[in-house]
């Protein structure tokens, strides 16, 4: 199998770091983090021009029909880039829409960077398992009225519409009798928490008090929804994974120039066999990684859904290890600076750190690896 990336490609890829490097450098995204929206619709059209919104939407919506290989790509140079803009969590948004179909206009929204959108998945006590949902769905005659609290919806409230998973039918824990709607972020009785995360990104606290929603508001069939989150979520994690690379990229490239200039009895520290030796297990654990995030992005869209959960959960498991591997050595490669804001280094071991417990942890991963039918008779 060629894992080779095309020509169009490399050329995305440049144009993505072109613009990362250009307009989006450290003291600029230092200054969109500590601004009152925490995002910049400046940066937001720059993604739109280049072509990046329009990447995963289908063709007949306006958009480049990209494959979860085009958007690795993207999202490489994104973490690359540290870049906190909504990008992520618009894309995950557009996947729902993709996958149940209809709501073509607000794809079509999506490929211009018109709106963005947010996936309110999460609850308190439900962890990274999306299908312990206590929030409800109840059916009159209008519609859906929808209750409930979703936590940490990454950008939430920088969203202009949500997709929201609620219970209609079933136990709290049950994957039968969950929908998912479609929610103007301004509709009466939902209320949204703004607050910055540790790796400055932006998230919110979503509360739905007695949401009325008309029928057409909901994404595929009404009860039917856990097979449309479990896909969406292995390709959500697929553009972490992507994103986590870029990230330690950049950190072991960071690393490496910090040892060829910071200098201990005279001479640059990078000359010392030892650190030699933690740089090149650094390189070691980004190259594993690499492999088994590229595997998932190939294997993430295949028709056999176990093969998809079994590629995707040993991708993320690597990937995690790699990321606290790569980010730990990082720090302790710096020194005391490399746990100050004023180093980029520290900003891209705290993103690290986010997305290794984003939709489900290393260990989370691990056991749902391990309990795919034909593990046993494997190992």
């Amino acid at each position: 199998m060629d894992f080779s990336l095309t020509q169009e490609q490399k050329q995305f890829a440049e144009a993505v770091r072109r613009w990362v490097e250009k307009d989006y450098n450290f003291e600029t995204r230092k200054k969109i983090v500590e601004s009152e929206a925490g995002v910049s619709d400046t940066a937001w059209a720059a993604l739109a021009e280049l072509g990046a919104t329009a990447l995963p939407v289908p063709e007949d919506q306006g958009g480049f029909s990209g494959s979860a290989i085009d958007m690795l790509v993207v999202m490489q140079e994104l973490g690359r880039g540290i870049v906190i803009e909504p990008y992520f969590a618009t894309v995950l948004g557009a996947e729902f829409l993709k996958k149940a179909g209809g709501h073509d206009s607000v794809l079509e929204q999506v490929a211009g960077g018109e709106i963005k959108l947010a996936a309110a998945l999460s609850e308190k006590q439900s962890r990274h398992d999306l299908f312990d949902i206590a929030a409800t769905a109840t059916k009159n005659a209008d519609g859906y009225v929808l209750n409930g609290t979703k936590t940490v919806v990454l950008h939430g409230a920088q969203a202009n519409k949500l997709v929201i998973s609620a219970r209609n039918s079933g136990a709290q824990r049950d994957t039968d009798g969950i929908s998912l709607f479609l929610v103007d972020a301004d509709t009466a009785g939902l209320t949204r928490r703004d607050y910055r995360t540790i790796d400055c990104q932006r998230a919110a606290d979503i509360s739905l008090n007695n949401v009325q929603v008309p029928a057409s508001a909901l994404i595929g069939a009404a009860g039917a929804g856990w097979d449309i989150i479990d896909a969406v979520s292995d390709y959500g994690v697929t553009l972490l994974c992507a994103e986590a690379i870029g990230l330690m990229e950049a950190l072991t490239a960071a690393t490496l120039e910090y040892l060829k200039t910071r200098q201990q009895f005279g001479v640059p520290i990078g000359k010392f066999q030892v650190l030699q030796h933690r740089m090149a297990e650094m390189f070691m654990e980004m190259e594993q990684a690499r492999s088994m995030a590229t595997l998932a992005a190939v294997k993430v869209s295949s028709s056999d859904v176990e093969e998809r959960r079994r590629t995707v959960s040993a991708a993320k498991a690597r990937v995690g290890q790699a990321a606290r591997y790569v980010g730990q050595q990082a720090v302790q490669l710096h020194g005391g600076m490399g746990v100050t804001n004023e180093l980029p280094a520290a900003h891209m071991f705290k993103r690290l750190t986010m997305i290794e417990v984003s939709l489900g942890d290393t260990d989370h991963h691990l056991a749902r690896f391990i309990a795919q039918p034909g593990f046993k008779q494997a190992a």
